[in-house]
């Protein structure tokens, strides 16, 4: 079995982002004194950071016999065949070939994916698209949990 975890971490440069925003906060609250624009300019960047990184905190990993994306947990024998996709696929299906009812851990900061058609009979949910920057070992590590 070939274990398999990532995170789904925001780029640096939405952390360069988050620290302006705290600036900006701060010059905001200038004209109410020093102190406020301290506060402003801690408190913004601090919110800013908690939400890059409550975004970025995804996690996709292959435990025992499931595929855990985020908060879902599918059983690995509800899953199909894992088809990789590209940059320019991985775009295609999460545009205009996109199916409403999938489940999808969609991160658009990371350009390829992986697709799993869901065959449980039960389930209404036709596949699953997972943002991955390493969709052939994510594929590989499905693979070897599936049961034969």
């Amino acid at each position: 079995m070939q274990p398999y975890e990532e995170r789904l971490s925001a780029p640096r440069s939405w952390w360069f982002i988050a620290v302006l925003i705290g600036v900006s906060v701060g010059l905001i609250m200038l004209p109410f004194g020093t102190l406020p624009m301290l506060g402003g300019l801690i408190g913004g960047a601090a919110l800013a950071c908690v939400a890059v990184s409550s975004y970025g905190s995804a996690r996709v990993r292959v435990v025992a016999d499931s595929l855990v994306a985020g908060e879902a947990r599918i059983p690995v024998s509800a899953l199909g065949t894992p088809q990789v996709l590209d940059a320019a696929e991985a775009a295609a299906w999460r545009t205009y070939k996109a199916d409403p009812r999938a489940f999808m851990l969609l991160r658009s900061y990371i350009p390829t994916a992986l697709r799993v058609e869901v065959t449980d009979p039960e389930d209404p949910t036709p596949y699953v698209y997972v943002s991955t920057r390493n969709p052939e070992a994510l594929a590989a590590a499905l693979t070897a949990v599936q049961p034969a």
